[in-house]
């Protein structure tokens, strides 16, 4: 009996190296490389955003000094911190729905040819109305409340949704399909099974896409009409010509852009350990 048989490890394969578990160093080296770039990057519009203030190239009151915005933010913290709380939860609601229906739409678009043919111009004439031109029909139809925020926050994030779970449902291997149905699964098992779980890297790429469009989707339809939420703040800056609670707005709207986006990333990352993008011990062919 062979050794690997005894020990109950997988037989090597010739041609093929199979890579060890990574070490938490190494895995913190990895990180710290993948993120050292951007954050340089970020640093140095920073720096050239000083640099430009300092030598006073342009008006303080066209683009405040990073010193002073920051300055606003933290003074007027709370301030920005509640306003804030209300764009994320009117972003992270109109996620939420359009993730809902935009899988359910793709779903049914999948299954049914005819329903497909119907609806896709409909969604792609949805999708290049611009959304800034039809904001103010809902705050006519629905008021100066939460509903017009969410309702654009859905309509923005909905296409990419809709589109990328497409893709996945129809990037599936036939001969799985095929496989499945050999083996006796039901149309809901070989779903389930099969076609739902092989979607998810396609539905991440894009989720990522659409919770930053959610938040963008939040602060117009605020911009339309709202006595709260980030995108009255930064239209109140304008009207005053406060241009570093302007820049301070801009600052933490995207912060929540890219703290989502984050978040999107490590739930892909923890349900998708199976993915090739995802795998911590690669195998390398040495052919």
């Amino acid at each position: 009996m062979s050794q690997s048989a005894i020990t109950g490890t997988p037989a090597p394969v010739a041609g093929v190296v199979q890579r060890g578990q990574r070490s938490a160093g190494e895995r913190i080296g990895e990180a710290v490389e993948r993120s050292w770039r951007p954050f340089a990057l970020l640093l140095g519009c920073f720096a050239v955003w000083w640099a430009i203030s300092a030598a006073e190239l342009i008006e303080p009151y066209l683009v405040p000094s990073p010193g002073a915005t920051l300055d606003v933010m933290a003074e007027k913290s709370g301030y920005i911190m509640e306003h804030s709380w209300v764009t994320t939860y009117e972003t992270l609601l109109g996620f939420v729905i359009a993730v809902a229906v935009g899988v359910l739409a793709a779903v049914v678009m999948v299954y049914s040819s005819t329903v497909e043919k119907t609806l896709y111009p409909v969604l792609l004439f949805a999708q290049v109305v611009p959304k800034i031109a039809i904001a103010p029909l809902f705050v006519v139809w629905l008021g100066f409340g939460i509903g017009p925020k969410i309702l654009i926050a859905v309509l923005i994030a909905f296409f990419p949704v809709v589109i990328s779970m497409v893709t996945g449902l129809k990037a599936v291997d036939p001969e799985m399909i095929q496989l499945s149905q050999t083996m006796g699964a039901s149309p809901l098992q070989t779903f389930v099974k099969i076609r739902f779980p092989a979607s998810f890297p396609h539905l991440f790429s894009g989720l990522k896409v659409a919770v930053t469009l959610a938040v963008t989707g939040a602060v117009v339809g605020e911009f339309v009409g709202a006595n709260e939420g980030l995108g009255y703040v930064i239209l109140q800056a304008n009207g005053n010509l406060d241009t570093p609670m302007l820049f301070a707005g801009l600052l933490v709207m995207s912060l929540i852009g890219v703290v989502l986006f984050v978040l999107v990333e490590v739930a892909e990352k923890l349900l998708l350990p199976w993915h090739a993008s995802r795998r911590g011990d690669p195998v390398t062919t040495t052919y």
